[in-house]
């Protein structure tokens, strides 16, 4: 199973993020756009692994659950990863928040525990709306860049639970399903 850790948004705030990223889609129609119903924030991706990673996880992932409390985030502005010069993932950033990096902290903490490897980049949390696979064309970038400041969209959703996700790879797309929510305490 390839699986990754998520914050999932409410299907009124993927609308609404759906919605106002079309001038971005429309300038740069080549990048591979992120479906509206799989935007979510990730916490951790782990990749491949056997189908008993759930069962492995989940119970150390609802101690760290339980000493962290529901969280409001925060979403707006538009960037991409290295740039919007030369994109590879067009992102929708998430306002700073300590008590996010502090269980970001944990989970990495408890998966390594656990037997799963640390994630040896810096979290930086964000939304992903589009990868571009090649290298995007100077002028397609240009529009992009243009179409992002076009995008005012800032959004809060408050988050109760952690989500456990299975990816399955398709010739239409990923496709999400969740195999375990875990609670946040207080929730």
């Amino acid at each position: 199973m390839r699986l990754f850790l998520a914050l999932e948004l409410g299907p009124r705030e993927r609308r609404a993020i759906y919605q106002a990223i079309a001038p971005m889609r429309d300038a740069a129609p080549n990048a591979s756009w992120v479906r509206e119903t799989n935007l979510h924030l990730s916490i951790k991706f782990f990749g491949e692994q056997p189908d008993s990673a759930p069962a492995t996880l989940a119970p150390a992932l609802r101690t760290v659950g339980a000493r962290h409390y529901p969280l409001d985030l925060r979403f707006g502005g538009l960037g991409a990863f290295p740039n919007l010069r030369a994109p590879r993932v067009v992102w929708m950033g998430v306002q700073h928040d300590p008590r996010l990096e502090l269980m970001h902290h944990d989970i990495e903490e408890a998966c390594a525990a656990n037997g799963f490897a640390l994630d040896a980049r810096t979290f930086r949390p964000h939304i992903t709306l589009a990868r571009v696979r090649n290298e995007m064309p100077i002028a397609e970038a240009r529009a992009l860049a243009v179409a992002a400041r076009t995008v005012g969209y800032k959004g809060m959703r408050q988050v109760g639970a952690i989500s456990l996700m299975e990816s399955v790879l398709a010739p239409g797309g990923a496709r999400y399903t969740a195999v375990a929510s875990i609670p946040l305490g207080g929730s």
